[in-house]
């Protein structure tokens, strides 16, 4: 048994216990955000062309950074320092997950009330190394097997993939 936030105890289960997001956020800008793989990483829509999105991911500790479009060409404005598309995915997760949370996460010290501006100012005077971009295609893999769920009728017969979600109503 692993005791909660709130110091109740739960069983360990196969489900997942859902955490609501910090705050609201807007999904145009910003679609699929995710702390894992030792990476903050996710899918920015692009300012420019509605038809194009980026792959955007920072490491945790070294902070190195990559930045591509769905077609894996570099993000121009990623040369040496984070571009708008990875400043947006830091702002994005900070309202999605909290920035004591992304902090922790990325291992940034920083006053976690600060927020997101202060997260990136301490990440950027490390002078991050721009990564490879390896990342890419299994983050944009799974952003769009996400989207493939939003696209499904509603049904209330069970897809066998997602199991592993709480039913609806059950108590925590």
């Amino acid at each position: 048994m692993f005791p909660d936030g709130d110091g109740k105890v739960w069983e360990a289960s196969s489900t997942a216990r859902v955490i609501p997001p910090a705050r609201p956020r807007k999904l145009a800008k910003v679609p699929f955000v995710e702390l894992a793989d030792g990476r903050l990483q996710g899918v920015v829509s692009s300012g420019s062309d509605i038809g194009r999105v980026y792959v955007s991911s920072v490491a945790t500790r070294g902070y190195s950074f990559a930045c591509s479009t769905n077609n894996n060409r570099p993000c121009g404005g990623a040369r040496g320092s984070f571009c708008k598309h990875i400043q947006a995915l830091i702002t994005e997760a900070v309202l999605q997950y909290g920035a004591e949370r992304v902090a922790r996460y990325l291992r940034v010290e920083v006053d976690a009330a600060a927020g997101a501006p202060a997260i990136i100012t301490t990440m950027t005077a490390t002078r991050p190394a721009q990564a490879d971009g390896t990342a890419a295609a299994p983050v944009f893999s799974r952003f769009l097997r996400h989207l493939g769920y939003l696209e499904l009728v509603a049904d209330t017969t069970p897809l066998p993939e997602m199991q592993w979600f709480p039913p609806t109503g059950a108590a925590a």
